[in-house]
């Protein structure tokens, strides 16, 4: 899986916007959570679909960013949580062992 990186709030702006055109997708993760590593392995071994959608998000390290999603969406903080954003809004959110590529996919 080619993640791209979300540590901006920049980059969460230019996400957004994508969104208008094509769905994006969230994994916030916590690199200090054995499930977050986990559900990150379990979305790494599963095929994706081949478009650049993808973004991690580091939440230990960029904590702002994280609240500042959970707060952008109205979802409230998970770790670790997926979530697909269509046309500037969350349209899918999951968390823990229930994070699911065939799900996502099928929110997209």
């Amino acid at each position: 899986m080619n993640w791209i990186t979300l540590d901006t709030d920049a980059g969460l702006a230019q996400l957004i916007e994508k969104s208008a055109t094509q769905p994006q997708v969230i994994f916030k993760h916590s690199t200090r959570c054995s499930i977050s590593t986990m559900a990150k392995n379990r979305l790494e071994r599963s095929t994706e679909p081949d478009m650049p959608i993808f973004h991690y998000l580091d939440l230990i390290t960029y904590r702002n960013l994280s609240n500042a999603i959970a707060e952008q969406f109205d979802i409230p903080h998970q770790s670790p949580q997926i979530l697909v954003i269509k046309n500037g809004s969350c349209v899918y959110s999951e968390s823990h062992s229930a994070i699911d590529m065939d799900e996502i996919v099928d929110a997209l």
